[in-house]
């Protein structure tokens, strides 16, 4: 329901996503059944398309023009599946938008390279694009997400890291990569350098509340809603900001030290996923998540006015405010 929601928030931009969609497809397609296979099971489980999203809108404020939006919207898209397939063998996980993963369904092994073919397809398809200047965002983008990873694995069950640690994890993670959508919308359209500046700020702000709702997600949702088990991000391992604030309390500090990195039962891991859930870190996350989207709706207050401004702001409001 929520995503569909989502979907109506963007719907004038139905025909170019229904074309995107199709291409992510074309991209993903080779001459191995098993690639085929793995690629399209990620791909077939939906997603929210945001990226892509931010790419068509950005290219709003310029010469709009859907036979160049798509070439960077599509590889955009790419790139965020190829994470997430990798971040499924990193973090060991079985279930993904309430499908099995692709190393669930097949092995770390073919996981692995699927990730790798879709990375591929997406610099292929970025070629398209000659301008120097967004192979320069795009590499250095890349780059940062890497980066992001490397630092999740390194503090994974590091319940005493400080706050700093988290954000700078979510900005690689997350945030560089929508910041990036827009930006680059905005490049390939032909927009003026500071309406581009406005809009990659955006993207940061709203990518570090969107990362931050999600985490909040992960123990105010059920496992129904998330299509996996809820508080997975403490089972493996990721602290999250919500963890961050409700550990000041010392009764809750000690109950997640004593069960971090330890394999919990149902029954322990619901217990957890309560306490988190009806601590004071949901609210003071939400506080955190509530601030970048004040300042990603105070860029778009330097934007021409227009149609893309008024449904950024609507996508911002609703990424602030939802529950899936």
């Amino acid at each position: 329901m929520e995503k569909m929601k989502l979907k109506l928030l963007y719907s004038d931009l139905r025909p170019e996503l229904e074309m995107i969609e199709k291409e992510l497809e074309q991209a993903v397609d080779s001459e191995s059944l098993l690639l085929n296979d793995a690629s399209l099971h990620l791909l077939q489980a939906g997603g929210k398309r945001i990226r892509p999203v931010f790419v068509l809108l950005a290219g709003k404020f310029g010469d709009y023009n859907i036979d160049v939006m798509k070439q960077v919207a599509v590889p955009l898209e790419l790139i965020h599946m190829a994470s997430l397939v990798h971040d499924d063998v990193i973090d060991d996980s079985e279930i993904r938008r309430g499908r099995p993963t692709v190393k669930a369904q097949w092995n770390n092994s073919v996981a692995m390279y699927t990730g790798d073919f879709i990375l591929a397809r997406a610099l292929e398809r970025i070629t398209e694009i000659t301008a120097p200047r967004v192979h320069e965002i795009l590499s250095k983008t890349l780059i940062e997400v890497c980066r992001g990873e490397i630092i999740q694995i390194q503090d994974k069950y590091k319940l005493d890291q400080n706050l700093r640690d988290y954000f700078r994890r979510i900005k690689r993670k997350t945030a560089l990569l929508i910041s990036s959508s827009c930006e680059l919308g905005a490049l390939v359209s032909g927009t003026d350098e500071k309406t581009a500046a406005h809009l990659r700020r955006f993207g940061y702000f709203i990518g570090m509340s969107f990362q931050i709702i999600d985490d909040i997600l992960d123990f105010t949702s059920t496992d129904e809603e998330l299509g996996k088990p809820a508080g997975s991000d403490f089972i493996q391992g990721n602290i999250t900001l919500p963890i961050l604030c409700a550990r000041k309390d010392p009764e809750i500090y000690q109950l997640l030290k004593a069960n971090l990195n330890k394999e919990l039962s149902d029954h322990e891991r619901l217990e957890i996923v309560g306490i988190i859930r009806n601590s004071s870190g949901i609210e003071e996350a939400k506080a955190m998540s509530e601030r970048y989207l004040q300042k990603a709706l105070r860029e778009l207050s330097f934007l021409p006015k227009g149609p893309g401004v008024k449904t950024m702001r609507k996508i911002a409001f609703f990424i602030g405010k939802r529950n899936f």
